[in-house]
């Protein structure tokens, strides 16, 4: 494995360190902004729903935007480092937020940021590698970016611990920011891909193969039952988590998935797409229904969110190498940015289903819920999904026998 990882190509080593350094920056203050919320601006789950679907929903709609004119353009690194210098310095700002309107409009820039590099970096990431080497590159590229996950909360339990507030938090987070936009000026433009067919520069669905429109539709599905992870940090501290307990429970989670990126998305390399990620959304339901039923923050708790980690590092790099597969290059940004449309549009409605279900009935009814989604996902991508792709596909085809 580790001399699978040594040969992935630069560019894969460099998105992925770039992404460390991002997340390191961006989980410095993602455990943080529910209990800043609730602590110290006095808002609730409908508000933290609100935040986190509309910043996200207009995300998604951007990453379409720039997916397409990257594939228009042929070119994809200025999306790139756009993307990630709005986002770095858009987080700071929430430490200078007074009420959760500038709480919204901070998580909303960084949102946007987070729109215009994503499908154009999806793109770059999976042109560099061929088929068989996908599920590596794009797990090798999760690992980096949960293990920025694993730092950014750290720092920020150390910093808490030296006695520093919410806020002196948040504005710490521009340090990693800084070190993520050197290394995006680093980035070399790929060679573009020839494109084979002029639907290749629509915005529609037009060319695109049934196959990924019906896993476009099961993913929707899956989508609505997966909220914000911020309510995850919402119910350890409702179950009685410290502050310092939930950052901690949060680079938990982040050093399980990690940790399991790599080898979990590669194990589709040599398994198939859709074993790998039809077991990963099945235990994503059963650890939303354990999630619902603790009763304390207590060591199960610790094993819940580590179990959540393992099935994160399983899902991840798996669906993006999916999407790869299922469509040509030329058309690898508008595929990037409809998956990424998707997947970031429904969790307006999903974070709103979540916090009024939370709030109106029970934390456990809305665990339930994205639950029922993610079971319904499961079946529906082992049947309807699979049964549009031809045989031959990469997904479907022999893995080739790697060199020891």
């Amino acid at each position: 494995m580790m001399r699978a990882v040594r040969g992935l190509p630069r560019t894969v080593w460099l998105l992925g360190l770039i992404s460390l350094c991002n997340d390191a920056a961006s989980d410095m203050i993602y455990p943080l902004v529910p209990l800043y919320l609730a602590s110290v601006l006095m808002a609730g789950p409908k508000v933290l729903g609100l935040i986190e679907g509309v910043a996200e929903a207009v995300s998604s709609l951007l990453k379409l935007f720039a997916g397409v004119m990257a594939d228009r353009t042929r070119s994809v690194r200025a999306w790139v480092i756009g993307g990630y210098a709005l986002a770095g310095f858009a987080r700071p700002l929430i430490g200078l937020s007074t009420s959760w309107p500038g709480v919204f409009a901070a998580r909303f820039a960084d949102r946007i940021g987070k729109g215009l590099r994503s499908a154009p970096r999806d793109a770059m990431l999976g042109l560099s590698v061929e088929s068989e080497r996908r599920g590596l590159a794009f797990g090798f590229h999760r690992a980096m970016d949960n293990l920025g996950a694993v730092v950014g909360p750290l720092a920020a339990a150390l910093l808490l611990a030296l006695g520093l507030s919410l806020r002196e938090v948040f504005l710490w987070s521009i340090a990693p920011a800084l070190v993520v936009l050197a290394l995006t000026l680093a980035l070399k433009e790929p060679p573009p891909a020839a494109a084979t067919t002029h639907e290749a520069r629509r915005w529609t669905f037009a060319g695109l193969p049934p196959a990924f429109r019906r896993y476009l539709v099961t993913l929707g599905l899956f989508t609505l039952g997966n909220a914000s992870n911020m309510f995850l940090l919402l119910r350890a501290q409702d179950l009685g988590a410290s502050a310092e307990r939930v950052t901690l429970m949060w680079a938990v989670y982040s050093t399980v998935a990690s940790l399991g990126s790599t080898p979990l998305s590669a194990l589709s390399d040599r398994l198939g797409r859709f074993r790998v990620l039809g077991g990963a959304w099945g235990a994503y339901a059963a650890a939303y229904l354990l999630l619902g039923l603790l009763p304390a923050a207590d060591w199960a708790l610790w094993l819940a969110f580590a179990g959540y980690g393992l099935v994160t590092a399983a899902l991840e790099g798996t669906e993006k190498a999916l999407v790869a597969d299922m469509v040509e290059p030329a058309r690898a940004g508008t595929a990037f940015g409809w998956y990424n449309l998707v997947a970031g549009l429904l969790l307006l409605p999903a974070s709103l289903l979540f916090g009024a279900l939370w709030q109106s009935v029970s934390p456990f009814a809305a665990f339930a819920f994205g639950a029922a989604c993610a079971g319904a996902a499961t079946l529906l991508l082992a049947t309807w999904v699979r049964a549009a792709v031809p045989a031959a596909a990469p997904m479907f085809a022999p893995p080739r026998r790697q060199p020891r």
